[in-house]
């Protein structure tokens, strides 16, 4: 039997640019760990370098490279909060409920800044995101986010207007923004990678190419491979957008999601610096929104056109080559030399989802664009409640976990059909 095509990752300005990394062993035999992790993405990476810290025994079984997924593939960019906010949580949860998620609301880029200062992780690290608003609704709405996050604590907010904006982005179709001194962003599969190498320095080991076939529940889990087993106390699945059918009741949970990013060729350093004069990532309100920033080496980096059902849509360039030269048509005459596309998961409360399977599986997915900081939450809370203490955890595991209506089949229409409303209110500015 011809052994498995091995999975590298995509071809991607990440993967050109990452730093060497080694290609790690599959698993091969019988392994006996305190914890098991299925994934080596940040959710996992993030939880076992947290256990590894605390002591534990942890071994993480990657289906393809450290990173390989939405961590290796995604915008960069540090965005703090939910993909819904506090007072949407409110709303729906009750008080209590928001309270307690808003005190880790701002967690996850905290976590990730003392990662990169902790083990001196080089990933490109930056300050700043803005979120840009094309209309007064948007900025109005803008404002009150401000009011909101600082009732939560957040003292780094700074509201914009149009006047100001061309101390952020050299763009006219924006009314003004919200500047967020407590975001910012980094090479994202520089970041886990790091993680990972930081791992594997506490003893923690990483099984790259070992797809998890199967899971055997009971007071020591099993968790199969192709080339081995590995028996563990606990066990994290942390696939996300990645994990498939392996977990039939997770999957019908969560909706994996495409989105499209393209960099440029190397501009001139005083035409980038021109592009975004204080070096922000930006992204926009609308509901199907785009984001871009500068790269290290002076690329602007340009993503969206969100897919629903991951499809891979092709031709990544012909998506989001006219959205960028709408910001941006000064880049008319620059190329674009890379485009890719990669999935990341979506509830249909847009909040992120995590629980447990019996007594000792856990689980986090379902980020729903808000990946970067809330899987380094995610990491820290699953470390917590393996470790003995779930108060925190079990905020977000209280949260319902909400089928998607009209199963597999009907899941995906059904979200494009909302998908072109939302969109066609982002054209007429409603």
């Amino acid at each position: 039997m011809n052994a498995p095509a091995r999975l590298e990752h995509t071809s991607s300005y990440y993967a050109a640019s990452a730093h060497p990394s080694p290609e790690r062993p599959s698993l091969q035999g019988a392994e006996q760990v305190d914890v098991c992790v299925i994934g080596a993405g940040y959710t996992g990476v993030s939880a076992a370098l947290h256990l590894a810290e605390r002591g534990y025994q942890v071994a993480v079984l990657e289906a393809a490279r450290v990173g390989w997924g939405a961590s290796g593939r995604n915008g960069g960019q540090i965005v703090n909060s939910y993909s819904r906010d506090m007072d949407v949580i409110e709303r729906r949860h009750g008080r209590a409920a928001a309270e307690a998620l808003g005190a880790m609301a701002f967690e996850g880029g905290r976590i990730i800044r003392e990662r990169i200062a902790q083990y001196g992780i080089q990933c490109d690290l930056k300050t700043g995101n803005v979120f840009a608003a094309f209309t007064q609704k948007q900025l109005d709405e803008l404002a009150a986010k401000k009011r909101l996050w600082e009732r939560y604590g957040h003292t780094g907010l700074q509201l914009v207007g149009r006047e100001g904006m061309r101390g952020i982005v050299a763009s006219d179709q924006y009314a003004g923004a919200l500047l967020d001194n407590w975001g910012g962003h980094i090479h994202p599969l520089n970041l886990v990678l790091g993680e990972a190498a930081a791992l594997e320095s506490l003893g923690g080991r990483i099984f790259e190419q070992s797809a998890v076939l199967k899971i055997h529940p009971g007071g020591r889990v099993r968790v199969e491979t192709a080339g081995g087993e590995v028996s563990c106390r606990f066990l994290v699945v942390a696939g996300n957008a990645y994990l498939g059918e392996l977990l039939p009741a997770l999957a019908e949970k969560s909706l994996p999601c495409g989105t499209q990013v393209v960099t440029t060729e190397r501009l001139p350093e005083a035409l980038a610096k021109s592009l975004l004069p204080g070096d922000h990532c930006v992204e926009d309100c609308n509901f199907l929104l785009d984001y871009y920033r500068l790269t290290a080496d002076n690329r602007l980096l340009y993503g969206g056109g969100t897919v629903y059902g991951a499809r891979d849509p092709g031709e990544v360039e012909r998506l989001i080559r006219p959205k960028m030269l709408k910001t941006f048509p000064q880049l008319a005459d620059y190329k674009i030399e890379f485009g890719w596309t990669g999935n990341f998961s979506l509830t249909l409360s847009r909040l992120p989802q995590a629980g447990r399977i019996g007594d000792n599986v856990y689980y986090s997915q379902g980020c729903s664009g808000h990946g970067v900081t809330y899987t380094h939450l995610a990491g820290r809370l699953l470390a917590e409640a393996i470790h003995g203490d779930s108060r925190r955890f079990d905020q977000f595991a209280g949260l319902p976990h909400y089928p998607f209506p009209g199963g597999r089949a009907l899941r995906v229409p059904m979200l494009s059909m909302g998908a072109w409303w939302y969109g066609l209110r982002d054209r007429l500015g409603l």
